[in-house]
């Protein structure tokens, strides 16, 4: 008895973390119903959680200029819009004459200006593609006439910048089915880029891409961006109708010459991209009292743009333009009665709690939980399956903070007074978040690069600052 005694105590005791290892291996069962149901109570309780959402970069001061955008721009943009909708481009070979229209209207307003011409990729999802170099040799294949587009580049030089920076202006459109949302978002990129051409104060250069998306939106810009990023020996910037397109030189437009003329033949390039925005015009389907916008940022992989991109396009739409701002929320969820029932428990809750510390700030309104609830899954959904939300996620493959601001009207903008309206409010949200952007002499670092929204005012960072 004695040995046996002295041989318990001779054995050396197991590690802490030894013996919880085989106590988690002994209940695994249980931990994991533990676990899973933290992680569902975790989940549901983000929306109350979650922190209210502010611009970290002090440099970018959002608002703080007053609008220069003039009714000058705008009547500029209203011809322009006429231009692209007269009924002599109609009769004409749209995919051909509608990128020379728009070279046309950059060249006049002091832009440099190139035709992009690029072949079709298949629209296959690679989540590697981050991690890979783009293939050269996959644009030799298969090349024919049908499987080009062609992207209008314009470039403004900053008179004070010194050329190593740069900020995007994507306007996506299908020139052989031009629609007049695209129309529009043509219009208020051109009464931007005319103000651009003006100011004295640009300290980044300005690329405006008219991007041919008539095979896709997001194939066009990730097109243009590998070519930029790709050293090119050879000419982009001819557009051979006769060879591609079979248009007879009779009916070339007497512009050709002048457009051919001044549009380059060399791939044009900026700086460094500090920041890209897509221009879309869409339609609501909501009965809504006011102009709306809704930005949409997930990219490749459930890669995010930096949250002060966000905040201030969030904060000049809503305090400079009176816009409602929306992201994108998982619809059905807004009627779902378990989670009002757990909305209505949280409130309970956080009444409670105030009663007894005023300065306990727990629980929100039921209707706020719920748009936060579905605004969160949806969030969580974009960013678990990795695939981009726009032609946006093209720019994230290069470390290109971006976003698509979807610009929506309350009514028809084919009404004229209304169209300017929207032109003018369009115009003045774009060139307040390019000043804004203008004033950084770094890239976005200061807020949070992985988050979850749950409304467009709060978010939940994952990351430490």
């Amino acid at each position: 008895m004695a040995s046996t005694a002295e041989t318990d105590e001779q054995k050396p005791k197991h590690r802490p973390i030894i013996r919880i290892g085989i106590f988690i291996i002994a209940h695994s069962f249980l931990v994991s119903v533990v676990c899973c149901t933290a992680g569902v109570l975790a989940l549901l309780l983000l929306p109350v959680l979650a922190k209210k959402t502010y611009v970290s970069e002090n440099a970018l001061m959002p608002g703080s200029a007053t609008p220069m955008l003039s009714d000058q721009d705008v009547s500029g943009a209203t011809r322009f819009i006429n231009e692209l909708t007269s009924p002599k481009m109609k009769s004409w070979n749209k995919g051909i004459e509608i990128p020379r229209l728009i070279a046309l209207h950059m060249s006049n307003l002091g832009g440099e200006v190139n035709y992009h011409k690029f072949q079709t990729q298949p629209n296959n999802f690679h989540p590697l593609y981050f991690f890979t170099s783009p293939d050269a040799e996959a644009n030799l294949v298969n090349k024919t006439c049908q499987s080009y587009a062609t992207n209008t580049v314009g470039i403004i030089r900053a008179p004070r910048g010194d050329g190593k920076e740069a900020i995007v202006l994507v306007t996506p459109y299908n020139p052989v089915n031009l629609t007049q949302n695209e129309v529009i978002s043509l219009g208020i990129a051109y009464s931007v880029f005319s103000l651009l051409t003006q100011v004295s104060w640009l300290a980044k250069d300005i690329i405006w891409l008219a991007a041919d998306s008539q095979y896709g939106e997001y194939n066009s810009v990730a097109a243009w961006l590998r070519d930029y990023h790709t050293p090119s020996f050879g000419g982009h910037g001819k557009l051979l109708a006769d060879n591609c397109h079979g248009t007879s030189v009779m009916h070339k437009p007497k512009l050709d010459m002048f457009v051919e003329k001044e549009v380059s033949d060399a791939f044009r390039r900026a700086g460094t991209m500090a920041a890209a925005f897509v221009i879309k015009v869409a339609n609501t389907a909501e009965e809504d009292e006011q102009d709306s916008l809704n930005i949409y940022a997930e990219a490749s992989n459930g890669q995010m743009p930096n949250l002060d991109i966000i905040n201030v396009v969030s904060y000049l739409a809503v305090h400079g333009q009176g816009l409602r701002v929306k992201v994108e929320k998982l619809v059905s969820l807004l009627d779902s009665k378990w989670l009002k029932f757990i909305g209505e428990m949280l409130e309970s809750v956080g009444r409670i709690a105030r009663s007894l510390n005023p300065q306990w700030k727990f629980g929100i309104p039921v209707q706020e939980y719920v748009e936060g609830s579905a605004t969160l899954i949806s969030s969580l959904y974009n960013q678990a399956i990795g695939v981009p939300t726009g032609s946006h996620g093209a720019f994230r493959d290069y470390q290109v903070d971006a976003i698509t601001l979807e610009i929506s009207p309350r009514l028809s903008s084919s009404n004229k007074a209304r169209q300017t309206e929207f032109l003018f409010r369009g115009g003045r949200l774009i060139e307040g978040v390019i000043r804004s952007v203008n004033n950084l002499l770094e890239k976005f670092h200061q807020s949070f690069f992985l988050y979850l929204l749950t409304l467009l005012i709060n978010s939940y960072p994952l990351e430490s600052t």
